[in-house]
């Protein structure tokens, strides 16, 4: 046996580590995908996947019977070995159970949902004068996307069901359709007890800071509610144990809410997302948000995006229900059409999907959101189209990567450093940003954020003699529950009035939070930062600072959609155009057995 520790390849160690030799090319390219985000092995693509292998490793030619005669592969799906082989793709024990038990609790939401809702329908009908006033819009367009009212299919749907996934991009609405969703539900029930959860405490307080902000007409009682809404991150919800990979709310302690809205859901993984599914009682309402097309978890599942993949299309609706959503649509143009219609159709999660299609930031047309379509969909020529300078005013590709243009996207920091109010500063901050899609390396993270520092230093706008110099943007990189702060929370180095150097962030009422930065351990400088800590984010102008080479694995089209739709007004990409359109070539497919398990019990399976 060789000998483990002389080993530098991990996965070889995680393979090595099992005495058997049938099993360990199989345990190596497992614990390869995992580390890529995958929960399993798709045994029908493992050829795919063999180039990886170390040379002494070899796949079988009768894979099925090889996996059969080894002992430590249970073949049941109930069984308790370290392997589970289920559906011809292979499973850690452990992360089985994560996907299993997501089924599981999904299920029950849709089985308890069931009884309840002819009531919920007559509660509709109820307030059906409420709703329609509160989804009134102007007459229907082509402009920016699909003419149909989803906004106000997905609410009532959020209302009807236990479970409900609403997806859009940038600028469709999602925070102002659960707005609406939550007036409708305090309308009937004022003592609602309403939970916001995400990812990140930055992506949280922003829910719940839109909420509160929202400018739909509502009655004051309901805005109050809207006042007292309390945002968490998922772990701060659930309540982790010390030391512990457990939580304190689970399926014996579940929560005491009567709603649970998370947001930013592309970003969670299968473990987390099993564990929230557990602690959520099946009679609650849970509303999960996010973009289908935005960067996936960086720990293993993409369980969002799985979801919302899992049936042949979004926004299918029953005869009856469809109907039933149009009564509450007086313009004919926004009702649902017959098209997404389907009769006694067997999908588990059928009437629960629904996809927001019309933005009210980008058209389709031009710029921004005619560019990330491109990128989704791959269309070579569309995006050929943008590669000249000129060719639209809010997508500038710079295939050159000229220092000139760099020098004077940066020299906009100049707005926040000579801001003497701190609150405008950082705001002023927040109005652009300079990403990236790597940390290390000539592009990277690190070294574009040195060039920058660099440049504010000759033109002596800040000096970067220490760690934590005035003006200095910091994002901070774990949560600090003890003051408030969040994973991704952007603040400002200044001093207070009595020159000691404090970090000022924004609260949830738009004042100022100051915390001494030696309490702040794990923070980076913010004058660039990388696409996947962008995610939830928006900024009016942002500069994409992509690598000189296209075989870059992390580059895909989920990286650049990110990065370019994190921009309201213009996104600049520094880049060639082989890297552009090799990105938008390469996407992200992790591997999972959401879809087939879901066709499995739809056909009762």
């Amino acid at each position: 046996m060789r000998n483990i520790s002389t080993l530098n390849d991990v996965h070889q160690q995680f393979a090595e580590y099992f005495d058997i030799p049938a099993l360990k090319p199989f345990a190596y390219l497992l614990s390869k995908k995992l580390s890529e985000g995958h929960i399993c092995l798709h045994l029908d693509k493992i050829k795919a996947d063999q180039d990886a292998l170390p040379s002494f490793y070899y796949i079988p030619e009768n894979i099925p019977a090889a996996l059969a005669a080894i002992p430590l592969i249970g073949k049941h799906g109930d069984d308790r070995q370290p392997f589970v082989l289920y559906q011809n793709r292979l499973y850690l024990q452990r992360y089985f159970r994560y996907e299993t038990n997501f089924l599981e609790r999904l299920q029950a939401f849709l089985t308890a949902e069931q009884l309840l809702l002819p009531e919920r329908m007559a509660l509709l009908k109820n307030q059906q004068p409420f709703i329609t006033r509160l989804f009134e819009a102007p007459a229907a367009t082509t402009t920016g996307g699909d003419p149909v009212n989803w906004q106000l299919a997905a609410a009532i749907t959020g209302v009807l069901n236990n479970f409900t996934i609403i997806t859009g991009g940038p600028g469709t609405g999602k925070t102002t359709t659960v707005a609406k969703l939550l007036a409708i539900l305090y309308a009937t029930d004022p003592a609602l007890k309403v939970a916001l959860a995400a990812p990140t405490g930055k992506a949280a307080a922003r829910m719940a800071e839109s909420l509160r902000n929202t400018t739909i007409d509502i009655d004051p009682a309901i805005a109050a509610q809207f006042r007292l809404l309390q945002p968490a991150t998922i772990h701060r919800l659930l309540k982790p144990e010390r030391d512990t990979p457990y939580f304190r709310h689970n399926r014996e302690n579940p929560l005491n809410y009567d709603v649970v809205i998370v947001d930013e859901c592309s970003m969670i993984d299968v473990a987390l997302f099993s564990k929230l599914l557990d602690a959520i009682h099946p009679h609650t309402r849970l509303i999960l948000l996010g973009d289908k097309d935005q960067l996936a978890s960086v720990e293993a599942g993409s369980l969002f995006g799985d979801l919302c993949q899992a049936q042949e299309q979004l926004n299918l609706f029953s005869p009856a229900r469809r109907q039933f959503i149009n009564t509450f649509i007086t313009d004919t143009l926004q009702q649902i059409p017959a098209a997404q219609e389907r009769d006694h159709y067997q999908h588990p999660l059928f009437q629960h999907l629904v996809e927001l299609r019309r933005s009210h930031r980008f058209t389709g047309h031009q710029g921004i959101g005619k560019f990330t379509r491109a990128v989704i969909d791959n269309n070579v020529a569309a995006i050929q189209a943008f590669l000249p300078a000129d060719a639209d005013p809010q997508v500038i590709i710079d295939q050159a990567a000229d220092p000139a243009l760099f020098e004077q996207f940066i020299a906009g920091y100049t707005a926040f450093i000579t801001e003497k109010d701190t609150a405008t500063a950082l705001r002023k901050l927040n109005t652009q940003r300079v990403l990236t899609a790597v940390r290390e390396g000539p592009q990277g993270l690190y070294a574009v954020n040195k060039q920058i520092e660099k440049y504010l230093h000759d033109k002596k706008l800040i000096t970067a003699n220490a760690e934590f110099y005035e003006n200095r943007p910091i994002i901070l990189t774990r949560n600090y529950y003890e003051h408030g702060l969040f994973n991704g929370d952007t603040g400002i180095i200044r001093p207070n009035s009595n020159g000691t150097l404090m970090a000022w962030f924004e609260d949830s009422t738009g004042g100022l939070k100051g915390v001494l930065p030696g309490y702040l351990t794990q923070a980076e400088t913010a004058f660039a930062m990388t696409i996947h800590k962008s995610q939830g984010s928006e900024f009016g102008e942002v500069l994409v600072v992509l690598p000189q080479v296209a075989e870059v694995p992390i580059l895909t089209r989920e990286l650049l959609y990110t990065a370019a739709s994190r921009a309201k007004e213009r996104v600049y990409l520094q880049g060639p155009a082989t890297v552009i359109l090799m990105a938008a070539a390469r996407f992200v497919e992790r591997a999972s057995g959401i879809a087939a398990r879901f066709l499995a019990a739809g056909a009762g399976n």
